[in-house]
């Protein structure tokens, strides 16, 4: 029987026709195995196999199988709606685990079908959204398939996808990794999971399961918890973790702190950090109430606390009752330094000042060839220059050029002060006073107005989204003032330091100010009033766009329109209203800020929905300023996918409209900013040579955000576009726009000391709030200059600190598993061919000789290991705030004059770098820990703040500030190595 050959179905058609039901059954069952050759001639007859489908008298076998027969016909005819309509009549015949297209097809059809009408009962609250019960039966089969056969990944995107959380519990815990398999988990709901409630559901249950676990972690936890906004969650494991008799519990402690501090979720941080709860005073003092009730009013701590803190832990120590106390209250004192943000904003100000290797003579050269009578370039020029500085506190370039900057006027006095907050940015304890000869004097008489707005706006930048000691002092300056340029930079400064704290009494000051209706006072009250309130979606934003309507002065409107923007961050779908309402106003301007309101509250998504309303907006408004925002806006949107952007905006960067070019060329600027992603170069490179001049500027400003930290040696580009750079500030008649975007494309690319890359994503993937709000008022500063110095917001240092249970940075070495070529700093630029004759050997020196140099220099450095703290000291070593040390230029000469050491081995395959050191992004892949180090990580991360474990605790530990006097020791006698 089963070797005849059948060649037709016409057979087995003619039998459904029969009266006896068995002859019946025979052919619907032989069909059913030749369905997938006959289909064509089966479907002339699909109408009576319906029939015996619906048919009440037959078995219920017979009928399903009926079923089953239709819908492969329908499958092969493309209906997919209506073969999935009769799989389902098919019950169980439709056998979720056959291996076949059919299957494979039907299956995501209905989890697509089941999923989208979850969704649609899970959005309109009533019961009208039914679910077929026996779609949900196939789910639930396919789901139960997947848990049963291992395919743990598949189950739960499913089981999120299709909203079923309960079978998404059952895949975590029968799964055999569960840690694995939560990471992925996290991984899922941040990246495919587009309502920002349902994602929350997800995290709740998530958060959920990781506590059950025997060994939960920790880690995962709380960056759940911060993400649901719940302080006291994260507060409870803190306290647990610290109250622990294990040291390495508190490790932990700090390292969660330090992660959620990179967050920079200051009003979530802060709160947390009142939440923990005192020491308990021992019985011996007289006032302990004070100190052990908590603070009244939890949003509004200021330094009191953690001077009582203090006091607390001073009263404790002489008295022996209660060991763990005493312990806890110190390490409460640690853990209250690292929430508020102090501990890490120091230690980043030291390593940015020890590492500095900012260039001058740059600068200089950029100094001499801009043109006296040329004030935007002579602004752009000190623009640059606390970019290049930022947070480096060095200020060589301005003390040496006072007169030079004196010429400075007006708006332009105001920026040159405001840089000096960028350059000393995080110097928390000594910012009044560095600023003091500047700000406005009590009683009267005194300074530029100019140089006092600008002044106020520094302590912002110095203090910004860690202002608790400084709002004060800024709220009395703006209230004690009335001329409209000291109240521009007042604002400004407290929505810098109160970032996000939506502290209803700055806001009223604030929002006094904006009622004053006065022009340059109110564009900054704008802005300064969405800082303050960023992403609290709060109802504030009706009141704002209602005075937006009000006003006539657009500056104040285009204030508002960003200010109402940034309160939307990062809410997605709970924005589309007030988006909705931005986007339709008839007022170009507004419909701008609708722009940033959809780059902001979709920021970081790579919403679809999002994405094609720009789209849309991209390219049919009216005016060209909306357009060029909307194109702008993707970078927001698509920063966590940076590989997108070139991709969907390449046709626009072809567009016959500037605006829409220049969109473009800052879009894949702030998405692949810090990358050196190889497509946004392409792309870009084009529009550096464009013909309009603001075009040529915005690309040249992108390409540096997306080379910041990118060697040559990894991308020749980069030395093409240094030159490129250099030839345009040179060239006499190149326009001012281009100048001023080629000079702040010289910043941009040395930003921090060439020690910091701009991030927008935090090492475990939040959004970095401070960043993206930087950026984005940042890209404003074609309407107004001062702004610029918002992009110091989104800089983080490419950094590896260790840290020991003191938090103090001790010796250790690891790898760095690459060419340290690499990964090296630019080589200092040399002067021009006229200095003296001994310089001329190291304006020639080709890479491979310094290469060989090093290579050699490795060597020896293996050769005696005890000496290797030094190894690689012109990558590692700490530089003074001095530049160059004179040994290394010379060094680098006698080189070049010695030609025997040409014959020297290959550049080594590693490097070894010394605590604390810098990584830069690339390298992050690259490092690896030594195995019989000392010091353990509690965490495996290749750069930022990482606790360590001491693995000998009795031995003495040497500190970071001795490993900067022995890293500087071995340069002096380089020189005599190699004239040997």
């Amino acid at each position: 029987m089963a070797t005849t050959i059948v060649s037709s179905a016409g057979g087995l058609l003619a039998m459904l026709n029969e009266s006896h039901p068995s002859l019946k059954l025979h052919a619907l069952s032989n069909l059913n195995n030749l369905v997938d050759n006959f289909w064509p001639e089966i479907s002339t007859s699909v109408p009576v196999i319906e029939s015996l489908y619906e048919d009440e008298e037959f078995d219920q076998h017979q009928r399903q199988l009926a079923a089953l027969l239709v819908s492969k016909v329908f499958y092969y005819l493309g209906e997919l709606n209506d073969s999935l309509s009769y799989a389902l009549g098919a019950g169980s015949l439709f056998d979720v685990s056959e291996d076949s297209d059919y299957v494979h097809t039907l299956l995501a059809k209905a989890i697509d079908e089941y999923a989208s009408l979850k969704s649609k009962a899970a959005e309109s609250s009533d019961d009208s959204v039914k679910v077929d019960p026996r779609l949900e039966a196939i789910v639930e089969r396919m789901l139960d398939k997947c848990i049963t056969d291992g395919k743990y990944q598949q189950a739960m995107g499913t089981a999120i996808e299709c909203r079923r959380l309960d079978k998404l519990e059952e895949a975590i815990t029968k799964s055999d990794n569960v840690h694995g398999t939560l990471s992925y988990c996290i991984y899922v709901s941040h990246s495919f999971v587009n309502l920002r409630e349902y994602r929350q559901e997800v995290l709740r249950l998530l958060v959920k399961v990781f506590q059950k676990l025997p060994s939960p972690d920790y880690l995962s936890i709380c960056q759940c918890l911060m993400f649901l906004d719940e302080p006291e969650g994260v507060a409870s494991i803190l306290e647990k973790l610290l109250r622990s008799e294990n040291k390495d519990d508190a490790l932990l402690a700090f390292q969660i702190a330090f992660d959620l501090v990179e967050n920079e979720h200051q009003a979530f941080l802060l709160n947390v950090r009142d939440r923990l709860s005192p020491a308990k005073p021992q019985p011996s003092e007289s006032a302990h109430p004070k100190a052990s009730d908590p603070a009244p009013d939890a949003s509004v701590s200021g330094p009191d606390d953690v001077q009582m803190a203090d006091d607390e832990s001073a009263s404790n120590a002489n008295v022996p009752e209660d060991p763990i106390e005493i312990v806890y209250a110190e390490r409460l004192n640690k853990i209250k330094g690292i929430l508020s943000g102090e501990t890490s904003i120091q230690l980043t100000l030291q390593f940015l000042y020890s590492h500095n290797k900012s260039d001058l003579l740059i600068l200089k050269t950029i100094k001499q060839s801009v043109e006296m009578r040329n004030s935007v370039c002579h602004s752009a020029t000190i623009y640059a220059n606390a970019i290049m500085h930022a947070g480096t506190t060095v200020d060589t370039f301005l003390r040496e050029n006072l007169d030079w900057l004196s010429r400075a006027t007006n708006w332009a006095k105001f920026s040159a002060t405001a840089g000096l907050g960028v350059i000393h940015r995080g110097h928390l304890q000594q910012g009044r006073s560095l600023m003091a000869p500047y700000l406005p004097q009590g009683g009267g008489g005194g300074g530029s107005p100019y140089s006092e707005g600008g002044a106020l706006y520094a302590l912002g930048l110095i203090h910004a989204n860690h202002g608790e000691g400084i709002k004060q002092f800024l709220r009395d300056s703006l209230r004690s003032t009335t001329v409209e340029v000291i109240q521009h930079g007042a604002c400004l400064g407290l929505g810098l330091a109160a970032l996000g704290t939506a502290d209803e009494d700055i806001y009223d000051d604030i929002k006094s100010v904006l009622y004053t209706d006065s022009a340059v006072a109110g564009e900054a009250a704008g802005i300064s009033m969405g800082l303050l309130m960023v992403g609290t979606a709060s109802e504030k934003a009706s009141e704002m766009l209602a005075y937006a309507h009000e006003t006539q002065h657009e500056k104040i409107i285009r204030g508002l329109a960003l200010g109402i923007a940034l309160t939307v961050y990062g809410r997605e779908e709970e924005a589309d209203t007030l988006i909705e309402q931005m986007t339709r106003d008839q007022d170009p301007i507004l419909r701008y800020g609708g722009m940033y309101a959809l780059a902001l509250a979709y920021s970081g998504t790579a919403n679809n929905k999002a994405i094609r309303q720009l789209l849309h907006f991209a390219v049919s408004d009216v005016s060209d300023d909306v357009r060029r925002t909307a194109v702008l806006a993707l970078g927001f949107v698509l920063y966590s996918d940076p590989e997108q952007t070139p991709r969907i905006v390449s046709l626009l960067s072809e567009s016959y409209n500037p605006h829409v070019r220049y969109g473009a060329a800052l879009a894949v600027g702030i998405s692949c900013a810090g990358t050196g992603l190889s497509e946004a170069i392409s792309l870009l490179e084009p529009l550096t040579s464009d013909v309009v001049d603001f075009v040529r500027q915005g690309a040249l400003i992108a390409m540096a955000m997306v080379m910041v930290q990118i060697s040559e040696a990894s991308d020749a580009r980069v030395g093409t576009f240094r030159r490129q750079l250099e030839k345009i500030i040179l060239d006499k008649h190149e326009d001012t726009m281009s100048k001023m975007g080629a000079i702040l494309a010289s910043g941009i690319l040395d930003a921090g000391g060439r020690n910091v890359t701009i991030r927008l994503l935090s090492k475990t993937k939040h959004d970095k709030i401070t960043a993206v709000v930087g950026l984005a008022v940042f890209s404003q500063f074609w309407y107004w200059y001062p702004l610029i110095y918002f992009i110091s917001l989104s800089f983080s240092p490419t950094a590896f600190i260790g840290l020991n249970y003191d938090l103090k940075a001790p010796k250790f070495e690891f790898l760095s598993h690459a060419k340290p070529s690499l990964f090296e700093y630019p080589k200092p630029t040399t002067l021009p061919t006229t200095t003296s004759a001994v310089k001329l050997p190291t304006a020639v020196l080709s890479t491979s000789a310094k290469a060989k140099a090093r290579a050699k220099k490795a060597e020896d450095q293996k050769a005696n290991t005890e000496k290797s703290s030094g190894a690689d000291s012109s990558s590692v070593g700490p530089s003074t705030g001095k530049g160059k040390s004179s040994s290394e230029k010379d060094g680098e000469s006698m080189q070049v004059d010695s030609p025997p050491e040409k014959k020297s081995e290959p550049e080594p395959s590693f490097e070894i770098l010394t605590n604390p050191a810098r990584v830069v992004p690339a390298q992050e892949k690259f490092i690896k820990f030594l195995q019989d180090s000392r010091y353990v990580p509690v965490k495996l991360a290749p750069s930022g703040f990482v606790l360590l474990r001491d693995l000998r605790p009795t031995e003495p530990e040497q500190g970071s500030a001795s490993a900067m006097a022995v890293d500087e020791e071995p340069q002096p006698p380089q020189p005599f190595e190699y004239t040997s």
